[in-house]
């Protein structure tokens, strides 16, 4: 089989989103793992549910699927980064995070997107973290609810230094329909698992997946060749499980070159398959 790529917004940050996209779809890639912010699609623009259906028809005039990204920093409280969470002490933050998480799930489904991913979040010093794990089990739930009625996957995401930061806490979350939201750096920065036995090991649970380099023990998305990845390992076990939704590429720290690094990262990933 053919694996199909993706390329994230969060690295395109000094670009429009159309013509992010124009690059994505002359670049070859098959999809876009759309980051919900406010320099690109906002969710919370008036005209939401407008956009998002005229956004599905470009995507589709350019031959491109999509996964929703909901890591945006800023897009909920100008004055705290990634607040609130599944984890903020406040009851109202908490609804306010899962409120948006919904938001996206409804996106994604005017987009027909392969998957809606988000992550946990960081408790605030002092919030006991097992009554942190409660709160979050109690928004996974509703978020899991609300993506199966409108029939898109919601895959949590590991992410280092955060309450789930490796597959094992995602699985001893045991959440009723939550899948998997796989970054494969992630694994060589909390040193868990060879990122392609995650692959392995995870492939019924996988929803979506995310690919870079990275340095091991260091959280900084790397361009491929500048970390210790070995990239053709992890596409062939995706190409062995059978994998057949959209690999993202995310570069969020290269949005002042994603020009060069849109086409640069293609060529790199079809070069590791030849």
């Amino acid at each position: 089989m053919s694996l199909r790529f993706a390329y994230n917004t969060n690295g395109t940050a000094s670009h429009r989103l159309d013509d992010a996209l124009v690059l994505m779809s002359e670049a070859g890639y098959d999809g876009v793992a759309l980051t919900l912010d406010v320099n690109g699609f906002d969710p919370f623009r008036p005209d939401w549910d407008d956009a998002a259906r005229a956004l599905a028809t470009r995507l589709s005039g350019l031959g491109l699927g999509s996964v929703i990204e909901t890591g945006a920093r800023y897009l909920l409280d100008p004055r705290a980064k990634h607040e609130p969470t599944l984890v903020t002490a406040s009851a109202e933050g908490r609804a306010r995070r899962v409120a948006f998480l919904q938001r996206a799930i409804d996106i994604g489904a005017i987009l027909g997107s392969e998957a809606v991913s988000f992550w946990a979040g960081v408790p605030k010093p002092g919030v006991d973290r097992e009554e942190a794990r409660d709160w979050l089990r109690d928004g996974l739930r509703e978020v899991a609810a609300h993506a199966a009625s409108r029939g898109i996957d919601a895959a949590l995401e590991p992410e280092p230094g955060m309450l789930i930061e490796t597959v094992d806490d995602f699985a001893a979350l045991d959440v009723p329909g939550l899948r998997l939201a796989l970054d494969t750096g992630h694994c060589l920065v909390t040193g868990e698992r060879d990122p392609a036995a995650a692959v392995r090991e995870f492939a019924p649970r996988i929803a979506t997946v995310s690919i870079e380099d990275m340095k091991r023990g260091e959280h900084v998305h790397l361009a491929f060749g500048d970390g210790d990845m070995d990239v053709p390992a992890v596409l062939d076990a995706l190409d062995a499980i059978g994998f057949a939704r959209l690999v993202c590429v995310e570069l969020s720290r290269d949005s002042h070159r994603a020009d060069v690094m849109i086409p640069e990262a293609l060529r790199y990933l079809k070069a590791c398959r030849s």
